[in-house]
């Protein structure tokens, strides 16, 4: 992986998704051109609907552009070598609730390859790092969703990717959650990881978030360091991108 390389490089990516029977297409992902740096907590933000998911799933490779290209840290997107880089956690992850927290952590670790004394020594350390060593043994189904996330953090972790995506990690958290995440989120930047979140809370972009990107209609409508905006928590992501646009370079 050549240092130079951003962890993110999107150019021209573009989307089209076949509806109905008579060849009309909709278009999730319009010619987006996107560099994410090494090292960054990033914000990829935008309503229902705007192209963020489509963008997340070109990102791991889950699907193919009908234009442009996407890489991660140089690598293309879908090639086993750019899948071993990333973790990810969806909004909604499923998990096999009759695992302990340490078996499931242990059964992805082993999809991404880990085996032996490493396998057993990231297990223990995720567990650690995630606050939930104590809980290890308990049955998934017996955890909180406050404790369901963190078992979601450190299974994305197992195999020490260089990029951290994360879906809305915070949904259905109460306030002591968020704050548990955030402080992981800034762990990972302090580590030298690269962070790429999906959000809605403006409160939790300024807490940790370095650079945002604002789709709308999968097109590109805001790009910029969080220190340029003008946010107002009380305010809606919408009104956010209208009163950024043009603003930020």
């Amino acid at each position: 992986m050549a240092s130079s390389e951003p962890a993110v490089e999107l150019e021209l990516l573009t989307k089209d998704f076949s509806i109905g029977l008579q060849g009309l297409r909709l278009r999730a992902v319009d010619s987006l051109n996107l560099r994410i740096g090494r090292g960054q907590v990033y914000g990829l933000l935008g309503p229902n609907g705007s192209g963020k998911s489509t963008t997340i799933k070109l990102i791991l490779g889950l699907l193919e552009p009908t234009v442009g290209h996407c890489r991660v840290f140089g690598v293309p997107c879908g090639e086993v070598e750019a899948r071993c880089l990333i973790g990810y956690l969806p909004e909604s992850p499923y998990f096999y609730s009759y695992l302990s927290g340490r078996e499931l952590v242990r059964f992805y670790g082993r999809m991404a390859r880990l085996e032996g004394a490493r396998l057993n020594a990231r297990v223990e350390e995720v567990m650690a790092w995630t606050g939930l060593a104590d809980a290890a043994d308990r049955r998934v189904e017996t955890y909180s969703k406050g404790m369901l996330q963190l078992i979601g953090l450190a299974q994305v972790l197992v195999h020490e990717p260089e990029l951290v995506i994360l879906d809305e990690p915070t949904t259905g958290l109460d306030p002591a959650g968020v704050e548990a995440v955030n402080t992981l989120i800034l762990s990972l930047k302090d580590e030298g990881r690269t962070v790429l979140i999906t959000t809605h809370l403006t409160a939790q972009i300024e807490e940790v978030c370095d650079r945002i990107a604002i789709l709308d209609r999968g097109r590109l409508n805001v790009e910029c360091a969080v220190s340029d905006l003008p946010v107002n928590d009380s305010r809606g992501l919408l009104d956010l991108s209208r009163r950024t646009r043009g603003l930020c370079a």
